[in-house]
């Protein structure tokens, strides 16, 4: 990765969004939902001593509108504060 966030901030890169139902219904573009998930790529130092909980390939779910969406040398990603994460699965 050529970027680290600074402070209490990670970069997720983001699930893609589901295409079929379970049912095998395909789900057209404009009724895809935004993903809630992904994958930990970068963290932050941490804030006023404290060190993050989550770490680079960590599987998280976070809010519907969680984080600021950027796009770097063509993936996108998501920078937000851990506070928005709000499960670390596995």
């Amino acid at each position: 990765m050529k970027f680290k966030p600074i402070n209490d901030r990670v970069v997720v890169k983001p699930a893609p969004a589901e295409e079929k139902t379970k049912g095998g219904i395909i789900i057209p573009d404009t009724a895809k939902e935004k993903p809630q998930r992904g994958e930990v790529v970068a963290v932050g130092p941490g804030k006023d001593g404290k060190a993050l909980s989550v770490k680079v390939g960590d599987i998280v779910l976070y809010g519907k509108y969680a984080g600021q969406e950027m796009s770097y040398e063509g993936e996108d990603y998501l920078i937000m504060r851990e506070d928005d994460i709000l499960v670390v699965l596995g």
